[in-house]
């Protein structure tokens, strides 16, 4: 048997690759409020999850309360930008995606979440495009509400608890 020996380069790029394959990816689709990016773009740094922002921002980049929100974390956020969800798609066209709506039918405990998984949401104002839904209905989950009067939650809350039910589901909670 003949073994081989890779160069460090070869060897970044091959752990860098595994990294993509194993951890989970949120996908922000024009995020309008730079401290919800902030808190998610936190989240990910804290669990090792590919943050994609993707179209149009409400913000920029540089934005004080956006990079506040994330403090001094932002080193640690592996952050990659999308002129539109069909680029993201076509980069990754094994990847499997699950679209947040509060209109959907299976919870988000009901997912079976692998990892690699894409986890989308929508802007805050007006969340995932209705066609967007109805196309991809299968992998269309929501976070059960108890209240009428609550219309939705937060969007760094619901990426918080949709992230943590993958983790769990997929052992990856120390």
């Amino acid at each position: 048997m003949q073994s081989m020996v890779l160069a460090p380069p070869q060897v970044a790029a091959l752990l860098r690759s595994m990294k993509q394959q194993l951890s989970f990816h949120i996908v922000l689709i024009e995020p309008e409020i730079p401290p919800n990016t902030g808190n998610i773009a936190r989240l990910c740094g804290a669990t090792g999850t590919i943050l994609h922002l993707v179209g149009k921002l409400g913000f920029s980049i540089d934005d004080k309360q956006l990079k506040r929100a994330g403090l001094d974390y932002w080193q640690e956020v592996d952050i990659r930008q999308w002129q539109n969800f069909d680029d993201l798609k076509e980069a990754f066209p094994e990847a499997r995606f699950w679209f947040t709506s509060k209109k959907a039918q299976k919870t988000h405990v009901q997912a079976d979440f692998r990892p690699g998984d894409f986890m989308v949401f929508g802007k805050e104002t007006l969340g995932l495009p209705e066609e967007l839904l109805a196309e991809n209905a299968e992998f269309a989950i929501r976070i059960p509400m108890q209240s009428n009067v609550v219309r939705s939650l937060n969007l760094s809350t619901a990426a918080g608890i949709i992230l943590y039910e993958a983790l769990r589901q997929t052992a990856q909670l120390d």
